[in-house]
């Protein structure tokens, strides 16, 4: 939590239990009207498009008024611009009766969402934030509600023969306002619109702590947060929610318990560890996790017989959604994973000077190694395969992730699918399925990344920021599986980040060589692009760069980075 004091009345027992929030609140009035419903009892609809100030005034001021009379009630919906993770602020105006009028407030990712009713056909749901509920708004005052992600808000009027005057209505968006210290930008607009949505989505998840979800799970998933932790240093840097993070799971999780009640998710916090390391260098708190992450590295070990095979057992057996009922894929995805979290504990165990737990994890690793797993029936396990290095990463390219195009992929394990891709050499074609996949999402009307996404959902798509036309599909309501049937479905997922962290990490191509980033490596890789240019931060300061392609395929560098940072080549 931030750091503040209460004011000096609060007894001493009080005022040391406090905590104070470490982000910012900025207020944003809407950017549209889209819809209003019986609109003839909306008077100025329009003066709620002009900024506010969020307080209450006796003196005459631009409003709109609602009034229900006959029998009819009228409704309204506007549109944000684009999501945020808040709530909204009220600003009513006097008028003959000081009781309080009731409205119906949604909120909603999509149009769709925002007009839709809880019903087990919608899919819609108040879990975890409340986005569908009726409040009452007082005479001349301010009323602020609501904690969840969305970009569209409808409002109805619920009573017979009333009128509601409201000076202002404006979106609470909760953030930390702290700077993109990284960028990118390139010959192809819809790259960099796909490496800014990522950073944005990622931003809208850094919240007390890293979480996964504005509006749902709004939790601490500790296998989302590996692409989104990479994304926040390609982003931001290194940031207190990180950390935070990470504690919060350790802390809430004794062994020999699973993180979040799966295995992968523990083996997940172990690489984020060994990439967070790499990233800070801090020898101190890498020591903070040593008796956990000690403990869990022989746990692990223990999983895995003489062959080099993996029996991890007691939590969900889970890489993601749309694999999670193909056993083939588990099984190959979590031995991939088991193999590079040992080779990842065996690291951070040298550097704490533990040579004796290392050399035990580096061996397991390399009997796993031996032992291939059947991974082609799914794009998931093949990228995990070839990152492991148990197939040669060409092989698995031409066999599988090249296959189809950016069919197959997935939101959150299409980071390392791309990192694959990479490693086979295959640039040019990470980037164009990079550009189908994520791109696809952004020909929707998204202004983040979703928590699910098909590129045959495009098929007679309406888009997410309008009203479903007639013979139109609403892709919203219409698709989704598991937990994310229907509107439940998150449209601002943080482990759908990852598209910008690969761009950061092989495209602009600033990669870290030692720990603290006191050596990194600068390798372009361009693929069909012509130019790139953007900055990395690192705990010096941040790298510069710019890459052009010559006519005869080689690339012009221009590198500037901060002192106490060696670039090699």
């Amino acid at each position: 939590m931030g750091k503040g004091s209460l004011p000096p009345v609060f007894p001493k027992d009080v005022a040391d239990k406090a905590q104070f929030d470490t982000r910012t609140r900025a207020y944003l009035s809407p950017v549209r009207v889209m819809w209003t419903q019986n609109g003839e009892l909306i008077d100025g609809a329009q003066n709620l498009l002009l900024q506010g100030n969020g307080q209450a005034t006796t003196a005459a001021t631009p409003k709109v008024v609602f009034t229900a009379k006959e029998g009819k009630r009228p409704s309204i919906l506007l549109d944000f611009g684009r999501e945020i993770h808040g709530g909204l602020q009220f600003v009513t105006c006097i008028r003959a009766s000081t009781k309080p009028v009731k409205v119906r407030v949604r909120l909603g990712e999509s149009v769709g969402e925002a007009m839709c009713n809880i019903t087990p056909e919608n899919g819609a749901t108040n879990d975890h934030a409340m986005r569908d509920y009726t409040i009452e708004l007082p005479w001349l005052g301010v009323c602020e509600v609501g904690n969840s992600g969305f970009r569209f808000v409808r409002i109805d009027l619920l009573e017979d023969d009333v009128e509601l005057p409201i000076k202002e209505i404006r979106a609470s968006l909760l953030y930390r306002d702290i700077p993109y210290l990284g960028s990118f930008r390139s010959s192809d607009p819809r790259v960099d619109s796909i490496w800014m949505t990522g950073a944005y989505t990622l931003h809208l998840n850094l919240q007390e702590y890293l979480v996964e979800a504005p509006k749902r799970d709004r939790l601490v998933w500790l296998g989302d947060l590996h692409p989104e932790v990479r994304t926040a240093l390609a982003v931001f840097g290194d940031n207190e929610a990180l950390s935070r993070g990470l504690d919060f799971a350790r802390d809430e999780t004794p062994l020999p318990g699973w993180m979040n009640g799966m295995c992968s998710y523990s083996l997940w916090w172990v690489l984020i560890h060994r990439d967070y390391y790499k990233y800070r260098g801090d020898m101190d708190y890498l020591r903070e996790q040593q008796p956990y992450l000690s403990q869990l590295l022989r746990i692990l070990m223990s999983k895995v017989d003489a062959e080099g095979r993996e029996h991890l057992d007691g939590g969900g057996r889970f890489l993601d959604w749309p694999t999670s009922e193909d056993t083939l894929a588990i099984d190959a995805g979590l031995h991939a994973l088991m193999l590079m979290t040992l080779e990842a504990g065996g690291e951070m165990l040298t550097a704490l000077g533990d040579k004796e737990l290392a050399g035990q994890c580096f061996e397991t690793a390399g009997r796993m190694k031996k032992v291939t797993p059947d991974y082609r029936t799914s794009k998931q396990s093949a990228a995990l395969i070839a990152l492991a290095g148990i197939v040669p990463a060409e092989k698995a390219n031409e066999e599988v992730l090249s296959v189809g195009g950016p069919h197959g992929f997935s939101t959150f394990y299409g980071y390392y699918m791309l990192q694959a891709q990479a490693k086979a050499g295959d640039y040019a074609g990470a980037i164009r399925n990079m550009k189908d996949y994520w791109g696809g999402m952004l020909d929707l009307g998204a202004t983040t990344f979703w928590e699910d996404f098909d590129v045959d959902w495009l098929k007679n798509a309406a888009r997410i920021d309008e009203l479903t036309p007639a013979g139109k599909i609403d892709v919203h309501r219409t698709y989704g599986d598991y937990c994310y049937k229907g509107y439940r479905h998150s449209l601002a997922h943080g482990w759908a980040s990852g598209p910008t962290a690969f761009l950061s990490e092989y495209v602009l191509g600033v990669q870290i060589v030692e720990p603290g980033c006191k050596v990194v490596r600068v390798e372009p890789h361009l693929g069909d692009l012509e130019w790139v240019e953007g900055t990395v931060p690192t705990p010096y300061g941040v790298i510069r760069v710019r890459h052009d392609k010559r006519p005869d395929g080689t690339v012009r560098s221009k590198i500037e980075a901060p002192k106490g940072v060696k670039v090699i080549k």
